[in-house]
């Protein structure tokens, strides 16, 4: 009898110990900066016989939190400004399990969207100077583990073709 009681008086500790080693959880919206944020328009090529321009964002991570973030991943979504539905996404894992350490920064990261704009017989910079073309703007969200998603940013897409 009493060998159990120390065997449940010792899991007891060590659940006690492991919730006390995770600390509290991290609010992504004010402990994770989107740092060297830059945006603009990707030149995808030539798909289907129409030149394709879509919306990039290329950024880094910085937690300023004094805890490891593990498995940080991103989800960033585009919308054209004159409408708020969803009109390209990227989904980014950003850390495995290591996770993203405390004042640690990542290397930069790139997301594109999968929509875009196509012309056949413009140039790249007459696409983007058409009356038809609608600006855009790109809004970043946040999680690490089993925590929810946060919103970490949100920035207009400038009009100028990128690299990348």
């Amino acid at each position: 009898m009493r060998t159990r009681g120390l065997c449940v008086r010792a899991c007891l500790a060590v659940l006690l110990l492991a919730a006390a080693a995770c600390g509290p959880p991290v609010d992504l919206s004010k402990n994770l900066q989107v740092v060297d944020v830059s945006t603009g328009w990707f030149d995808l090529g030539v798909v289907n016989g129409q030149t394709k321009l879509v919306p990039i964002v290329n950024f880094k991570l910085r937690n300023q939190s004094s805890q490891s973030l593990p498995v940080l991943q991103m989800n960033v979504l585009f919308h054209r400004v004159n409408n708020p539905t969803e009109w390209g996404a990227g989904f980014l894992p950003v850390t495995g399990s290591s996770g993203l350490a405390a004042g640690a920064t990542t290397e930069a990261l790139s997301v594109k969207s999968n929509l875009g704009y196509t012309g056949s017989d413009q140039t790249r910079q007459e696409m983007m100077q058409s009356k038809v073309f609608v600006d855009a703007t790109v809004q970043l969200f946040a999680k690490y583990g089993s925590t929810q998603w946060a919103k970490v940013g949100e920035y207009p897409v400038t009009r100028r073709l990128v690299n990348n």
